[in-house]
């Protein structure tokens, strides 16, 4: 166990509802588009959206008729997806990102936002290696990551203020050098409510995570080459 498994709890309540009004919904089809690309699958291909939240990503790809899968272990966001316009098109699971059940089933898969690098080293690798045994040989992989330090450390800064709709969130960062990780404690502020909330992140080197995926099952490139300028990082991973 890391840090309490933050995460287990961390998804509900404020912060579920800040998510839902995070991002607007063409950001979401534009970014559904490009991990389709990506992946360079054909109409119809089976995916996995892994963690899937409110199935931002996955209910635009099941509308465009890719067969969806999404995971999640927050049963307050898979509850919303299960709501939304067009969510019988998808197949919900409420599960562990570690505990991916199929074999050799799926044609790609993907990990976006700030969904990877929630648990210890041996938990991270446990979760790439549950991935590629969920593809088929051959398919992609792709992993899209704020989490690479080259990048990371460039642009974190100690606090930052946003504000979504009718709510404010402020991060408070620090980078520990010693394990690696982003330590995050997050406060959520509406209607004069506030609820404090700690995170944890672990962040990789652009190499390290290459290592890693590397030694999960998969082959290594990127969607494009890397600049420290970017914010985040998208690795495409092919399953041997």
């Amino acid at each position: 166990m890391t840090n309490s498994n933050w995460w287990e709890r961390f998804f509900e309540g404020l912060a579920v509802d800040l998510w839902l009004d995070a991002i607007p919904g063409e950001v979401s089809r534009r970014e559904a588009e490009n991990i389709v690309a990506l992946l360079d699958v054909s109409e119809g291909a089976e995916l996995l959206d892994v963690p899937c939240g409110a199935g931002r990503l996955s209910l635009p790809l099941a509308e465009r008729g890719y067969r969806m899968t999404g995971v999640d272990l927050s049963g307050e966001f898979l509850g919303h997806a299960r709501a939304a316009a067009g969510a019988d098109r998808v197949v919900w699971e409420q599960r562990d990102m570690r505990d991916l059940a199929w074999r050799n089933r799926f044609d790609g898969a993907f990990c976006a936002g700030n969904s990877f690098g929630y648990l210890a080293d041996d938990g991270n690798a446990e979760f790439l290696r549950a991935v590629a045994a969920a593809l088929k040989p051959g398919a992609r992989f792709v992993l899209d990551t704020p989490m690479v330090l080259e990048n990371m450390l460039a642009h974190i800064a100690p606090r930052g203020w946003w504000t979504v709709g009718d709510m404010h969130l402020l991060a408070d960062n620090r980078y520990d050098a010693a394990t690696g990780r982003l330590e995050i404690d997050y406060t959520f502020v509406r209607d004069g409510h506030t609820d404090t909330r700690h995170g944890s992140h672990r962040a990789y080197s652009y190499r390290q995570l290459v290592e890693l995926l590397d030694a999960s099952g998969f082959s290594v490139e990127t969607a494009e080459p890397w600049t420290k300028e970017a914010r985040t990082i998208q690795f495409i991973a092919t399953k041997h």
